[in-house]
């Protein structure tokens, strides 16, 4: 691989990882004592999961951006590098309106753009790498059952 390609690959697979980071401190800043103290469903998992979770899934998203980025320039690679920015927007704010914020109500609208633009994004991938595509599947799996957990939280509180 290129010296160009390695860069741009450890650039894409950041911008997501960083993204992540930030709005990490809102999760962690929202943690206790007023997440520890919502009445959560019993499929809940333990609070250790979390970040390796979302962890491996930045670092996918980062690299289905590098396989579409690699394209030549088209307006659907430029459409698609658009939609995952608009994407990972909402991703980042999921987690200030949820942690930070307190807002669950909000927060399950949001998640359920962040759902339909992630939908969004895999479709204009596909056409771009299906590869990059594919990496994207988990991201929407989990953020699915983000939204189901999100929502009972909501609901129970």
């Amino acid at each position: 691989m290129k010296f160009k390609n390695v860069f741009a690959l450890i650039i894409c697979v950041l911008i997501p990882l960083a993204v992540g980071g930030i709005s990490g401190f809102a999760t962690k800043n929202g943690l206790n004592p007023w997440y520890a103290g919502l009445i959560k469903p019993s499929f809940n998992p333990p609070n250790y999961l979390f970040a390796p979770v979302w962890t491996s899934l930045y670092i996918m998203m980062g690299i289905a951006l590098f396989l579409v980025w690699k394209n030549p320039v088209s307006e659907n690679r430029k459409k698609s590098i658009r939609i995952f920015g608009i994407q990972l927007a909402l991703n980042f704010l999921w987690s200030f309106l949820f942690f930070y914020f307190n807002t669950l109500g909000l927060a399950l609208i949001e998640i359920g753009i962040m759902w339909l633009s992630i939908s969004i994004t895999i479709y204009y991938f596909y056409k771009e790498n299906k590869n990059a595509a594919y990496l994207l599947i988990p991201y929407l799996l989990w953020v699915s059952f983000a939204s189901v957990l999100n929502g009972s939280i909501w609901y129970l509180n």
